[in-house]
């Protein structure tokens, strides 16, 4: 069996669920530890409250440039429809769900 490598580690279950989904869709296995010891948030030490991903050694590379493209700032845009501001990583708009779309310049 291959060695294993932490990739991340956070308190956070829905994204930690999330960039697992991505990776595995990119091909690289991907191991989540600590999802079932969230249930004694408050009972157990911090350090034992963490959900991590871990991954290949061989795969780590890969998995952590994966990653790092997450981090990419995307640009504001406003909701034709209602005017509003969203964050760039938003694809309906928070105010009245309209799809993303933008004038172009």
């Amino acid at each position: 069996m291959e060695d294993r490598t932490r990739l991340v580690a956070g308190g956070n279950l829905l994204q930690a669920h999330s960039w697992k989904g991505m990776l595995e869709a990119c091909g690289i296995e991907v191991e989540l530890r600590g999802e079932a010891l969230l249930g004694g948030v408050g009972e157990l030490p911090a350090d034992l409250q963490d959900v991590e991903l871990w991954v290949s050694e061989s795969q780590y590379e890969a998995a952590r440039a994966q990653l790092e493209t997450l981090n990419t700032d995307s640009p504001q845009w406003q909701c034709l429809k209602c005017h509003e501001m969203n964050e760039g990583s938003f694809e309906l708009c928070w105010h009245c769900s309209a799809e993303r779309s933008e004038r172009l310049s």
